[in-house]
């Protein structure tokens, strides 16, 4: 079985949640994304999400592309990406979901990437700018070489459409909590939860709500009717913010991904 639905069929046998922060490959340099990753397990992740660096990032707000520009003016490369990310999978028990634009994998080619990706211990993907329609190749590819291809669902998004991506998704279906980019939110949209409690009526899959999560609160909220809560901004910007005072990125990664995975306790997940 897929570590990803592993993780998934084991938190709901106890009726547990995941944790899924994000950390952007190579913004501080590839030593340290390995370290943030570690910590993050430490911390009381189930999944992380390893966004692969891209010049246009799709849908990401201020925060996230100032770390994609990070990234690649360190000279980030996704080879560069699969090494690190090999060197360290004997280490790491949590999944692992590549976020990454279609266009990188359509440079690369669609087998390679895949092929390399799995070599490396990913256990599947995120293609954010992947549309259902013309996701037949992608998802294929995934399904044949054993990983999982999860797909967004939008605020804007029809149920009997919903219900199309949620059947062509593997793993969990990604929910979009608000329309916008990436970024931080004081509050979770208001029509989040019945968006949520509708998805429900149309799939048995693992749901994960992105977007604009950002405190344990919110992971709360989110956990009672999801299966796992997605944390990027937030975490990023906190961490960018210690590296500027002259901190340890690693150390406020894991502390934060500590008090965020509170928000999990009473699911059974991983605190």
């Amino acid at each position: 079985m897929n570590r990803i639905d592993q993780i998934f069929s084991d938190l709901r046998a106890r009726g547990g949640k995941a944790l899924m922060p994000f950390v952007t490959a190579g913004d501080g340099g590839l030593e340290t994304t390995g370290q943030v990753l570690a910590a993050m397990q430490a911390g009381g992740a189930s999944i992380c999400e390893v966004g692969i660096p891209f010049s246009d990032p799709v849908a990401d707000g201020p925060v996230i592309q100032a770390s994609m520009m990070r990234a690649l003016e360190a000279g980030t490369t996704v080879e560069q990406v699969f090494e690190k990310i090999a060197s360290l999978r004997s280490s790491l028990s949590v999944g692992l979901v590549a976020m990454v634009s279609y266009s990188i994998v359509y440079r690369l080619g669609l087998e390679r990437f895949v092929s390399e990706a799995k070599a490396a211990g990913f256990d599947g993907f995120i293609f954010p700018d992947l549309p259902l329609g013309e996701a037949g190749d992608a998802r294929a590819a995934a399904r044949e070489a054993g990983l999982i291809l999860s797909m967004l669902v939008a605020p804007t998004t029809p149920i009997e459409r919903a219900k199309e991506i949620a059947a062509a998704s593997s793993g969990f279906v990604y929910v979009v909590a608000r329309s916008g980019v990436t970024g931080e939110r004081a509050a979770l949209a208001e029509d989040l939860p019945g968006r949520l409690a509708a998805l429900r009526t149309v799939t048995d899959a693992p749901l994960a709500v992105g977007f604009g999560v950002s405190s344990a609160q919110q992971v709360g909220q989110i956990v009672q009717t999801a299966d796992a809560a997605i944390v990027a901004s937030a975490l990023i910007r906190r961490m960018q913010e210690v590296v500027e005072q002259g901190g340890d990125p690693v150390q406020e990664a894991e502390r934060f991904t500590r008090d965020l995975a509170t928000g999990l306790v009473g699911s059974a997940g991983r605190v």
